[in-house]
């Protein structure tokens, strides 16, 4: 379907001075709705194109708003299809978990520092690579903020939004497209002459001034504040209900184009098209002659950046000619055409007001300096971490103090110095656990609270870890509702869950019958899980997903781990793939502690950890196999165990050594090509489970 052009929107009577009352639905027949709902939909990707794009409205909120209500009264009364329409923003049928997808073209990083001399060098590089290839050409290049929010790609064909995924690894990106669908400057058409197929890269983020109008709304509700822009965006996108997303205010830049079926001979000319098909771009944009020009240019950014309605960490430099940029290639992480000049991290200074230890989950103390109010790289910061018990007295800093505020990485709030002390001391780090009283113990620059689950904050945590999605995954348990259970006197570890009544949770306030039966339900469900999954739930420090597999593999049942570990056969631990005498001593230090001994106890009496599976053989010895695109019987994860099990080797990316490529639905071109420039077999999923049956794996 061809765009609408600027002439077939001039009869169109809701894009200039348009009328907000309308004749009763009910008075309408279906032909009538179905064009008026028609006008109102190119309307109002007019309107939001002149909004979100080009900065110039042509009607105020309260008028848009009487037109987008209209088309919902429209759509719902006739049954009328919304795909691609405009009221899709609201947010669709909320998600059971966020699937993968596999970019058409890597999305990959780029090489940064924060010195000038390393961006000359750059340069050096640059210039060196091009005269080799016979270039001879002028190098300018194109200079552009680094916002500092999240990268998705986005699909298009024939001009319609079709998909959207997160950066990922940069192979492979979580499905955002129902999330992404809801950010008003995502146009679900294109405008113009729009190429047929367009994947652009954006950033998601959110304004600062609606930042700042959001947080103020979750504290008066009595939630936490996110902590800055990034992190509330990064969580807002990655939503299961999409309406969420809708209420929350994220935007979007683009400024990359990962495939289209055009070709741009500059950057500068591809961030020219883009706002002609109606994709946003920021408009701090210059190419220069040289890197020094180009080092102004970053300075003058680093200037104006608390000016800004968004957060930037730094420029991007590109060599501008897109020809001279396939000459340059790219390594196997980064393009050797670009180039991050970052900013300093921003430092300010306030007052110490107290000073507070938090208990983590695995005991560890944590100093938590509590301040006045200051706003740091556009986030209001009242609190900072002070690390560990040896940073405080190494800073000296007591109570009173002014302190200087640094965000790490730009984003951690952290103490880096005492300006003006107070006279007082440096504060004393406890003896004895704030919490439960237990002895402090110090870990090198640590301190750990002892008292193991007998610990409340350590059961409130171990509670919250062991229902989490990277342990047992209880739907329904989150950190507010383990809170209210905890209060109410319902649970105190992870033991007592298996103890929770449908009566007893629908009494609790905001409980009701149906959502009490089905955290039960949920609870029943974990009776029996896998090895693996059950010594992660535990929250034995160090032991993550990746040593408890290794662990449950050599080990093989629960009650082997058990008993090595009252013996204190650490020998028997360090034997494990990546277990060290630290990781060793931890596991045995928690199976030997008294408060997690008992807990422990309880929990066995209603849990029965499944013995790990034996290897399958070797049917598939010398076999490597990769996998791209989505497979219907499988997820990926699952084939590569499968695979691992028999004997044979699963691998992220196509080389000689590959013996074949499975295909699933929508592959990844690249890997395709790599396939065919290595000779190696394809297989659809029934030609896999084929080879499986033939080698008597299935």
């Amino acid at each position: 379907m061809a765009a609408v052009s600027e002439d077939d929107l001039a009869d169109n009577p809701y894009v200039e001075d348009p009328p907000t009352e309308f004749d009763p639905v009910g008075d309408l027949d279906e032909d009538s709705a179905r064009e008026q709902a028609e006008q109102l939909r190119e309307a109002i990707r007019y309107h939001d194109h002149r909004y979100y794009v080009e900065t110039d409205p042509v009607i105020g909120d309260r008028t848009y708003d009487a037109l987008f209500s209209r088309l919902q009264d429209l759509e719902g009364a006739f049954d009328l299809d919304t795909a691609g329409s405009p009221t899709q923003r609201v947010g669709g049928e909320p998600l059971t978990e966020l699937g993968e997808v596999e970019h058409v073209a890597p999305m990959r990083s780029i090489d940064q520092s924060g010195e000038a001399e390393a961006v000359r060098e750059f340069d050096r590089r640059v210039r060196d690579r091009l005269a080799e290839s016979g270039y001879d050409g002028e190098v300018r290049y194109f200079c552009e903020p680094k916002f500092d929010g999240l990268s998705v790609e986005i699909v298009y064909e024939d001009g319609r939004y079709q998909r959207a995924a997160t950066r990922g690894d940069g192979e492979v990106g979580e499905d955002v497209t129902e999330n992404v669908r809801t950010i008003a400057s995502v146009p679900q058409r294109l405008r113009g002459d729009y190429p047929d197929r367009l994947v652009v890269r954006g950033e998601v983020y959110i304004p600062r001034d609606a930042f700042t109008a959001f947080n103020r709304e979750r504290v008066e509700a009595g939630e936490d504040p996110f902590a800055n822009p990034r992190n509330a965006a990064a969580g807002t996108l990655r939503q299961l209900d999409p309406s969420v997303t809708a209420r929350r205010p994220l935007s979007i830049f683009f400024f990359g184009v990962l495939d289209a079926s055009v070709d741009f001979p500059s950057h500068s000319d591809l961030h020219e098209r883009l706002p002609e098909w109606g994709l946003r771009v920021c408009d701090r944009l210059r190419v220069v002659d040289d890197i020094e020009a180009a080092i102004d240019y970053r300075d003058d950014q680093l200037a104006a950046r608390d000016d800004l309605d968004y957060e930037i960490d730094g420029v991007v430099l590109k060599v501008d000619d897109i020809g001279a940029c396939d000459r340059l290639g790219t390594t196997a992480r980064a393009p050797r055409w670009a180039f991050a000049y970052k900013f300093p991290a921003r430092k300010e200074e306030t007052t110490l007001r107290d000073v507070v230890v938090q208990v983590g989950r695995t005991g560890r103390l944590t100093p938590v300096a509590l301040l006045d109010p200051v706003e740091v790289g556009g986030v209001t910061v009242s609190r900072a971490s002070l690390h560990n018990p040896s940073l405080v007295a190494e800073l000296g800093v007591g109570v009173g103090d002014r302190v200087r505020i640094k965000r790490a990485g730009d984003v951690i709030p952290e103490v880096v110095e005492v300006v003006e002390s107070a006279g007082d001391g440096h504060f004393e780090f406890p003896e004895t656990c704030p919490v439960c009283d237990s002895v402090v113990e110090r870990d090198g620059p640590m301190a750990f609270c002892t008292g193991g689950l007998s610990c409340p904050a350590q059961r409130e945590r171990a509670v919250e870890h062991y229902a989490s999605r990277d342990a047992l995954d209880i739907e329904g348990l989150g950190e507010k509702a383990v809170a209210q259970l905890l209060d109410a006197g319902l649970v105190s570890d992870p033991a007592d869950l298996y103890d929770l009544s449908v009566e007893a949770l629908a009494d609790l306030e905001g409980w009701g019958e149906t959502s009490a039966r089905n955290l039960v339900e949920a609870v029943e469900g974990t009776r029996e899980p896998a090895l693996a999954d059950f010594l992660v739930a535990l929250g034995i420090p160090e032991v993550g997903g990746v040593t408890a597999r290794n662990l449950a593999t050599e080990f093989g049942s629960f009650e082997a781990i058990h008993e090595a570990a009252d013996e204190g056969d650490r020998e028997a631990f360090e034997a494990v793939p990546d277990v060290g005498p630290v990781v060793a001593d931890a596991i045995v230090e928690f199976f030997q502690g008294a408060g997690n001994r008992d807990v422990l106890d309880r929990l066995l009496d209603h849990v029965d950890p499944q013995d790990a599976e034996a290897t399958g053989g070797e049917a598939l010895e010398g076999l490597t196999f990769v996998f791209t695109g989505s497979l219907d019987g499988y997820t990926r994860s699952d084939a590569q165990e499968l695979v691992e099990r028999h004997g044979g080797s699963a691998t992220s990316s196509v080389s000689g050594n590959t013996d074949y490529l499975v295909l699933g639905s929508n592959p990844g071109q690249r890997k395709r090509e790599d396939a065919a420039d290595n000779d190696v077999d394809e297989l659809d999923e029934a030609a896999f489970e084929a080879l499986l049956d033939a080698r008597g794996v299935l």
